[in-house]
């Protein structure tokens, strides 16, 4: 295959000289499906600590990004769904740990403001309620707005199935979630892939992240795919 510039051996390669203490970090992905699972490893054994962590969910005990709160190295997350993970809670009601909590829509619309370069929007979403604490609302027609500001980020890491040596991306189903708004809204982008192909081999049609917005790629050497909550029936007998 023929290399880019863009294209990393490895995750750990792919990080070097980008990330530093007290950094905004966009992390990919949904529950456990699509998650930058090999670039969160490497963010643990960077050992880069006082981290803001914007994503969907903090992972769970063990895997995604519960690893990086058993080893402390989060300050503050930005979330908008936190509970399936024990250390989370336990950080959390301690005061250990910072959460800034949001809407799962308008969290996904802060994001796509923030790579869009929109300075904020207004949102029926949470007026009236404790996520409209402090915020600026305006009265429209009868109906309170809450204003939500664009969310950008340091860096983002995302997951995608398959990508190009110049950082072009196509996601699978749940993965395409986070993933494509959290490429465009940080200053460097770190895509990691299942395949990496040639440039020219995907359909333009079909990509759903142009390589404009990832300035780094790897393929990832295994994932482990984990299913957060399996959920099983008795099959019909009849």
């Amino acid at each position: 295959m023929t290399k880019s510039g863009k294209v990393y051996p490895d995750a750990r390669q792919a990080i070097e000289g980008v990330l530093d203490d007290g950094m905004t970090i966009m992390s990919g992905g949904f529950g456990l499906c699509g998650i930058p699972e090999n670039l969160i490893l490497a963010l643990r054994d960077s050992g880069r600590t006082n981290l803001t962590i914007v994503s969907n969910n903090a992972g769970v005990d063990g895997f995604g990004l519960g690893l990086l709160l058993k080893t402390r190295q989060i300050r503050k997350m930005i979330s908008s769904y936190v509970g399936e993970n024990k250390e989370f809670e336990r950080q959390y009601l301690s005061g250990e740990l910072e959460l800034e909590f949001n809407p799962q829509g308008t969290l996904a619309e802060r994001i796509r403001a923030g790579g869009a370069g929109i300075y904020g929007f207004y949102t029926r979403t949470g007026a009236g309620t404790l996520v409209a604490d402090g915020k600026e609302q305006r009265v429209v027609d009868g109906e309170t707005f809450v204003l939500e500001l664009g969310l950008t980020a340091d860096v983002s890491f995302v997951k995608a199935w398959m990508g190009d040596s110049e950082g072009n991306l196509v996601y699978r189903k749940t993965a395409r979630n986070f993933n494509p708004l959290m490429a465009t809204a940080a200053r460097t982008t770190i895509a990691e892939v299942e395949m990496l192909i040639e440039v020219g081999a995907l359909d333009p049609d079909q990509i759903h992240t142009p390589g404009i917005f990832v300035q780094r790629i790897l393929q990832g050497p295994s994932y482990a795919k984990p299913i957060e909550q399996r959920t099983v029936r008795e099959r019909s007998t009849a």
